[in-house]
């Protein structure tokens, strides 16, 4: 088995090199985004105040670039922290698409095609689980995805700034709104983007997924190694030193 190299103190919290760190500030924050999530959805779909759930919305999201922020730059990067942040985005992401579409305001296939894209990554993701140990880091697709996805939810759940539709099915279409000439608000173009980078996304983590898998089976003496970080050890190892 060939001999892994050992990571200094001073690299571990850092992104590359991942703590096993739970109570962080960036961890507190990443679950604060998913209470604030959940308070976003009950004001939105009860139709409490529509603004206010916004001002939510919007104060949730941004804590997205906020905790990534203080773990990179505090060297509090922790292997909790990359697991509940993507999961706490698709969250996010749920709530103001199920709000919407409980409101009449998205196609329902928006919901159906993010939700089915989730759980067939989430199936992936147990599968090469059992021969890749370490997560697969977020791709950029993603994260443009993410971005794109919750800056049109946004706009929205907003109701503007509306737009003149692109024109692309005539007069009406009833399942694709703002691709034919009727008068959207803008962030339905921004989702049709993102859903359009979620499903590059899959196709990204579908080859990383493969390529992790075929190298394990491949290479079994090589189990307990990080395939795409191959130089990565386990950080209780590497304070040990």
């Amino acid at each position: 088995m060939r001999r892994k190299q050992r990571v200094a103190k001073d690299l571990i919290g850092t992104p590359d090199y991942p703590s096993n760190k739970v109570f962080t500030i960036s961890n507190f924050i990443t679950a604060l985004r998913l209470v604030l999530t959940f308070v976003f959805l009950y004001l939105f779909v009860a139709d409490v105040n529509r603004y206010v759930a916004l001002v939510i919305y919007a104060v949730a999201a941004s804590t997205d670039w906020l905790d990534g922020q203080i773990a990179r730059r505090t060297h509090t990067v922790s292997w909790l922290g990359k697991m509940m942040d993507p999961v706490v985005d698709r969250a996010l992401l749920f709530t103001g698409v199920i709000g919407l579409v409980a409101r009449g305001e998205l196609p329902v296939w928006v919901c159906l095609v993010i939700i089915f894209r989730d759980v067939y990554l989430a199936m992936g993701n147990s599968i090469v689980h059992r021969y890749h140990k370490r997560p697969i880091d977020v791709v950029l697709t993603g994260k443009a995805a993410t971005a794109l996805l919750m800056t049109g939810f946004s706009f929205m759940l907003l109701g503007l700034p509306l737009v003149q539709g692109l024109g692309w099915l005539g007069e009406y279409s009833a399942i694709f709104p703002g691709l034919d000439r009727r008068e959207v608000p803008m962030g339905i173009l921004l989702v049709y983007l993102g859903v359009a980078f979620s499903l590059i996304t899959a196709v990204v983590y579908t080859v990383k997924g493969y390529r992790a898998c075929k190298h394990a089976i491949e290479h079994p003496e090589e189990e307990e190694e990080d395939f795409f970080n191959p130089e990565i050890v386990d950080c209780d190892d590497a304070t040990r030193e």
